[in-house]
């Protein structure tokens, strides 16, 4: 058996200069933990983790069932798999490949079939029973109770049953103890009713009891699959392989997992990139759309980068490959989304904290209302019955599903509107945000510059073909934008000899004899237009030379803008509507945030370093105020990283990527007030879901100690409670239609 690659990544720091030491190597282990199912089962984890010397922090991802844990060198692996498995959690390295984990509701389908299965036909028999069947009859459908309920019970409360003796093996208790204590005191004692031709019997509330139990927990754990929906589908989109041209010519297709650096892969037309790479054969238009959300085809030539998931869409090319597996534009994406759990969020904390409480709190009023009635007269057979159904209504499955099932939701629902969630306590702290700071370039703008439309719509036909011919041999980003531009618009690239780029000047080569350029302009030409066009351009131009044509214009300035997002306006205006006040804050110069501050009607804070974003955000949360950072360059994160919440877009830096709490895909600045609509959304939905729980407990507990619950009104109101917090939080699923008006009411 091959080992797992395990995915810990360690970073050395250095001492002082002449300290003459390293400092302890800091490492990121992540650990596949498949029993975690609750917040109570979070809290164990965290704790037993931290607790080891050399650990310094741990972080669960309970919809990944996977925890994240910074330590130093001096802890190894095996350390913290033993560190868990002594609380009850056995856990493994898990893999550096990104394949997806098994699913998390397979395994509890059969349970919940043999549940309702059994369940239905015991309810069937005891039909006759609650009519008033007696004597022979009646024990008749007892036993026949017996024989379905007792090997039904047995095996769909296994799961309960086995997380149960794993805590108190280990001298532990969890939610799983109380009941399984429950289910088996009831199915015994329905057995001893049974065999003592007792009038009572509760196989019908047990199986009940685990059904709904079963039923909840499968549906939270299909949320969770269904918040890792994303990931997968990025992951089955991704090509399997790819045909690999070697030094002698020869093509063999290899799997993607085998690819190098280096090599030259050949991608056939209607064929996805299995790595990231740049052409170095042939040219091509590529969709996007899987990795920008972008729907327009894009071009790509010789020298241009390529990434993985894209797809060819016209001729073959040939790809020099740059980057593979874990290294891809792809794979980072894909770890971006899986990133979507909990942290320790406010709610969160209280939802802990009252599920380790729990179990010893169940315990005593279970045991308390044993010795009361008992005291009381009342007998141990109705004693016992009472402490039953006590165990059975008080489970906190609906507490501790409150939080981490409303924040699974709202990301799946984010991420289908193409807005990735990186950690599910954001959603707390957008909820709460009253101002935004916005970077200017790549963030309100494109970050792209596009040349005046007006300006090459009056070009003439031989100097637009001439244009795009010397724009398609350069890599500068003005001449790409422009080739771009031609090249969608239908122009034909003229045929050109002895095509020449000389760095830092531009592109000169020969055109039916004439000598043709296409090249920066001259100094005073930059100051006019950066005078004219302010901002908008920020002196962004290129000069089309056409020597030697008489009577004809030699020469035409291309302007060039870095433009506004399509729906910058609705945006900051949907900002507004909710509350929050909206400035830009850029490192850009005077002249382009001053014109992008006309256009927007937003203050504008220009040439700003990256310290002087940190401290301006720091100055606005001193003032009481909970801010929004929206950037995406590296000069941003720092600014990203001090903010209360903060997003960035696909197109972001890594570090800007990384420091963002939201990453939204595609052109749209909508992202932004959607992010805080449904953030908003969140917290109340998350607010009802711990009134439902508490109310439900509050009513619930009384009426139990009381007597005035069965072992199975018990079963039907403790599952009622979870499934009710489940089908709340479900309506923050409902999709775009729902997201349009979330943001009308927030």
């Amino acid at each position: 058996m091959t080992a797992a690659v395990v995915a810990s990544s360690a970073s050395v720091a250095s001492g002082g200069p002449g300290s003459g030491a390293l400092a302890a190597v800091a490492a990121d282990t992540v650990l596949v933990v498949p029993g975690m199912h609750c917040a109570g089962c979070m809290s164990k984890v965290e704790k037993a983790l931290v607790a080891l010397p050399g650990v310094s922090a741990a972080r669960v991802n309970l919809t990944a069932r996977q925890v994240r844990v910074s330590h130093d060198s001096a802890v190894a692996i095996p350390d913290l798999v033993d560190a868990l498995s002594k609380v009850g959690f056995p856990s493994q390295p898990r893999g550096e490949e990104l394949a997806a984990p098994p699913s998390a509701v397979r395994p509890l389908l059969a349970p919940l079939a043999v549940a309702g299965f059994a369940c239905m036909n015991v309810m069937l028999l005891s039909v006759s029973i609650w009519s008033g069947a007696d004597g022979a009859t009646r024990d008749l459908f007892h036993w026949l109770s017996a024989l379905i309920g007792i090997p039904a019970i047995a095996y769909a409360g296994r799961v309960f049953f086995a997380s149960a003796f794993a805590a108190l093996k280990r001298g532990r208790t969890n939610m799983d103890v109380p009941i399984s204590i429950g289910v088996t005191l009831a199915t015994c004692l329905s057995f001893y009713e049974t065999v003592t031709h007792g009038r009572e019997a509760w196989f019908d509330g047990t199986l009940m009891l685990l059904l709904f139990l079963l039923a909840g927990r499968a549906l939270d754990a299909a949320m969770r699959d269904r918040a890792r929906a994303g990931v997968d589908a990025l992951l089955r989109q991704a090509a399997s392989g790819a045909m690999v041209v070697g030094k002698d010519g020869a093509v063999e297709w290899l799997a993607a997992a085998d690819l190098v650096p280096g090599m030259v892969m050949r991608v056939a037309a209607g064929e996805r990139l299995a790595a990231d790479g740049e052409l170095v054969a042939g040219s091509s238009r590529f969709d996007r759309s899987l990795l920008t959300g972008e729907s327009a085809p894009v071009p790509a030539s010789l020298g241009e980068a390529v990434l993985a998931g894209m797809l060819n869409l016209d001729a073959p090319v040939d790809v020099r490959v740059t980057a593979t597996g874990q290294d891809t534009s792809l794979a980072e994406i894909a770890r971006l989304m899986e990133a979507a759990g909990q942290h320790r969020s406010a709610y969160v904390r209280i939802a802990d904290r009252a599920s380790r409480l729990y179990a010893p709190v169940v315990h005593v009023l279970a045991l308390a209302s044993f010795i009361f009635w008992m005291a009381a007269g009342a007998g141990w057979h109705q004693s016992l019955v009472i402490a039953i159904a006590v165990l059975i209504i008080t489970c906190p499955c609906a507490l501790g599903l409150a939080v981490p099932v409303a924040q699974v939701v709202a990301a799946g629902a984010l991420m289908r509107a193409g807005v990735m969630v990186k950690d599910g306590s954001a959603l707390e702290r957008m909820a709460r945000v009253d101002r935004a700071l916005l970077d200017k370039t790549g963030t309100l703008t494109m970050g792209r510059p596009l040349p005046d439309p007006a300006l090459l719509a009056s070009l003439p036909a031989d100097a637009a073909s001439v244009a795009l011919a010397l724009a398609s041999h350069s890599r500068h980003p003005l001449s790409r934008a422009l080739a771009e531009q031609l090249a969608g618009a239908g122009v034909r690239a003229a045929d050109l000899a002895q095509v020449e780029e000389v760095p830092g000047e531009g592109v000169r080569a020969l055109w039916q004899g004439v000598r043709v350029a296409l090249r920066r302009p001259d100094a005073a030409a930059a100051d006019v237009l950066a005078r004219a066009e302010g901002g908008e351009t920020g002196g962004m131009s290129c000069v089309l030379d056409i020597a030697g044509r008489p009577g004809e214009v030699a020469a035409w300035l291309i302007p060039f803008a870095d433009r506004l997002r399509p729906d910058a306006e609705e945006a900051l205006a949907r900002l507004a509507a909710l509350g929050v006040e909206a400035s830009i804050l850029s490192g850009d110069t005077v002249y382009a945030v001053g014109e992008v501050s006309r256009l927007t009607g937003l203050a504008g804070q220009s040439a700003a370093s990256p310290a002087e974003k940190q401290a301006a955000i720091v100055r606005l949360q001193a003032g009481g105020q909970q801010v929004m950072m929206a950037g995406d360059g590296l000069n941003d994160g720092p600014a990203l990283a001090a903010a209360d919440a903060s997003i960035a877009p696909g197109s972001a830096s890594d570090v800007g990527r990384q420091a963002a709490d939201f990453v939204f895909l595609g052109d749209s600045l909508m992202a932004l007030p959607r992010a805080v609509a449904v953030s908003r959304a969140t917290m109340r939905v998350v607010r009802q879901n711990f009134a439902l729980a508490v109310g439900y407990n509050a009513l619930a507990v009384p009426l139990a100690m009381m007597g005035k619950v069965t072992p199975l009104l018990a079963a039907v109101a403790m599952s009622s409670s979870s499934l009710l917090v489940i089908a709340n939080s479900l309506r923050l699923a409902i999709g775009p239609s729902w997201l349009k008006g979330a943001e009308k009411r927030a």
